[in-house]
C-alpha cells in the first residue's frame, strides 16, 4: 500500500474544495430531488472528477445521483460487487453558504475555529470529550460562521481519493467498485432512487459516520410527526371567553412531551422527540417533531404519547383544535445486517489493519444505508473522522481523512 502520507494533499485538497460548494438540503422543497441546485454543481463535479480518472459508466442522474464504477483488480473479476456510498448534500441545522474551511494546529483547551464579529466560536473537551485525544493534530474547521460540510463531504472526498489510488494502482486488490453519491441524504430522501439493479453490487458501505473508528450496523427507526394548532384570533382588547391562541396551544402540548426523551437527555439506544421547528400566531401554529428509538415498539410507544396529548388538549378545549399526522422514514438496518454478521467482521478486520481500533456502537440517527439494506443492498456505515456535524464547530483532524482511505483500501482487498 502507499505510505499513508503521500495521500493527505489527494485526499485533503478534494475535501477543502468539495466544502466551499453550497449543497445544504431544504425541507421545504423537498418534493424536489435534489431540493436545492448546489447539490447538481457537486454532482457535476465529482462525475467530470471520476471521469477525469478513468472510472468507467459514470453518470449523474436527472436527479443528481452520480454513479460510477472501479473494474475489479486483476484474479478478482468473478467477485460479487461492492458499494461505497456517501451522500453529497449538507444539513440546514447551521449556515451552509460561503463555507471557508481552514486548518488549525489543535494544541489542547477549547477548539477556536474563528470569530463572528465578537464572538469566538469554540468548543471544547466538555463538549467533545475525545478532543484532548487530538492535541498536536491539524484540523481542518470551517471560519465560524457556517458547518464545515464533513457531513458528508469528508465520505465522499474518502470515496474519490480511494478511485484515485485504485486506478493509479491497479494491482491493489478490489472487487468491481460501485461509487455512489447521493443527494438529499439530511432530509430523509437519500438513496431512495438509487437503481440497485443498476448498481451491480451485492453488498456496500456507506460512508458517513463520526470519529475514526466508528462501525455501525444499527440505526433509530424513525418518523416525523406535524402537530397542527388551530386557534381563534380576536382584538387582544376583546379576547376574554373568545379567544383561542394557537402558540399557547402549542406551549401546552409541548410541555406534556416528557423531558426526559428530549436529544439533549438521551444517549446509547435511547430514543428521543425532537422539536425540529415550530411557526406559530395566534390563529395558527404547527410544530414539526423527528421521532426515533431504535426498538420499533417503543418508538410506537412515543407516537402513542404524541396522539394522547393532542387528544388531551381537543378533550380540555371541548372541540378538535390539535391534529396530527405522522409519516414513517427508514427503520432500523440492524433487521437486515444482522443477517450478515462477516460485513462487520471484515470491516473491523481492515480498521485494524489501517491501525485504527474499530468502535461498533449504534447510529443514533439514519444513514442512506437503512433504506439500501431494506431495499435488497446490505449496507452497514462507517466512519468519517468528522466531530460536532450540524453545527458550526464541526471539524474533523486532517490524519483522519488520510486514515480513512487507508481503511477502506484495506476494506475493498477484503472483499477481493
Amino acid at each position: 500500500m502507499s505510505d499513508a502520507a503521500s495521500q493527505q494533499p489527494d485526499v485533503l485538497e478534494r475535501f477543502l474544495r468539495y466544502a466551499r460548494i453550497d449543497t445544504q438540503s431544504a425541507e421545504e422543497h423537498s418534493d424536489e430531488v435534489p431540493s436545492t441546485p448546489g447539490q447538481f454543481e457537486l454532482a457535476r463535479l465529482l462525475a467530470q472528477e471520476l471521469r477525469d480518472l478513468g472510472a468507467a459508466d459514470v453518470r449523474v442522474s436527472d436527479h443528481a445521483y452520480v454513479t460510477a464504477a472501479i473494474p475489479a483488480s486483476p484474479g478478482a473479476e468473478a467477485q460479487p460487487g461492492l458499494g461505497l456510498v456517501a451522500h453529497i448534500d449538507t444539513s440546514e441545522s447551521a449556515p451552509g453558504a460561503n463555507v471557508s474551511p481552514h486548518i488549525v494546529r489543535y494544541e489542547g483547551g477549547e477548539l477556536v475555529s474563528g470569530a463572528v464579529g465578537s464572538d469566538v466560536i469554540s468548543i471544547g473537551p466538555e463538549e467533545v470529550p475525545g478532543l484532548t485525544e487530538l492535541i498536536g493534530e491539524d484540523i481542518v474547521a470551517s471560519d465560524g460562521a457556517t458547518l464545515l460540510g464533513a457531513d458528508d463531504k469528508a465520505g465522499v472526498a474518502e470515496i474519490m481519493a480511494l478511485a484515485a489510488r485504485l486506478i493509479a494502482e491497479p494491482t491493489l486488490p478490489h472487487p468491481r467498485l460501485g461509487i455512489c453519491f447521493c443527494p438529499d441524504e439530511e432530509i430523509g430522501h437519500g438513496a431512495s432512487l438509487l437503481d440497485i439493479e443498476a448498481f451491480g453490487c451485492a453488498w456496500a458501505y456507506t460512508v458517513d459516520g463520526g470519529p475514526i473508528g466508528e462501525l455501525e450496523w444499527e440505526c433509530f427507526n424513525a418518523c416525523k410527526a406535524t402537530v397542527t394548532f388551530q386557534g381563534r384570533s380576536i382584538h387582544p382588547g376583546d379576547a376574554k371567553g373568545s379567544m383561542v391562541n394557537a402558540s399557547n396551544l402549542f406551549v401546552d402540548y409541548h410541555n406534556l412531551l416528557p423531558v426526559a426523551q428530549r436529544p439533549e437527555h438521551t444517549e446509547g439506544h435511547e430514543g428521543f422527540i425532537f422539536l425540529r421547528g415550530v411557526s406559530a400566531t395566534c390563529e395558527h401554529a404547527v410544530a414539526r417533531y423527528e421521532v426515533r428509538d431504535h426498538d420499533a415498539k417503543l418508538l410506537e410507544r412515543k407516537v402513542d404519547l404524541m396522539r394522547r396529548a393532542a387528544a388531551f388538549i381537543n378533550e380540555r378545549e371541548g372541540e378538535q383544535r390539535v391534529s396530527i399526522s405522522v409519516d414513517a422514514q427508514y427503520r432500523n438496518m440492524a433487521e437486515v445486517i444482522g443477517k450478515h454478521p462477516e460485513l462487520i467482521e471484515l470491516a473491523k478486520e481492515a480498521f485494524a489493519a489501517a491501525g485504527v481500533e474499530a468502535r461498533v456502537i449504534p447510529v443514533r440517527g439514519g444513514t442512506d444505508g437503512a433504506q439500501l439494506s431494506f431495499r435488497g443492498l446490505p449496507c452497514p456505515n462507517l466512519s468519517t473522522g468528522g466531530y460536532a456535524f450540524h453545527g458550526v464547530n464541526e471539524f474533523i483532524p486532517v490524519s483522519s481523512l488520510v486514515r480513512m482511505v487507508d481503511v477502506l483500501t484495506e476494506l475493498v482487498g477484503r472483499f477481493a
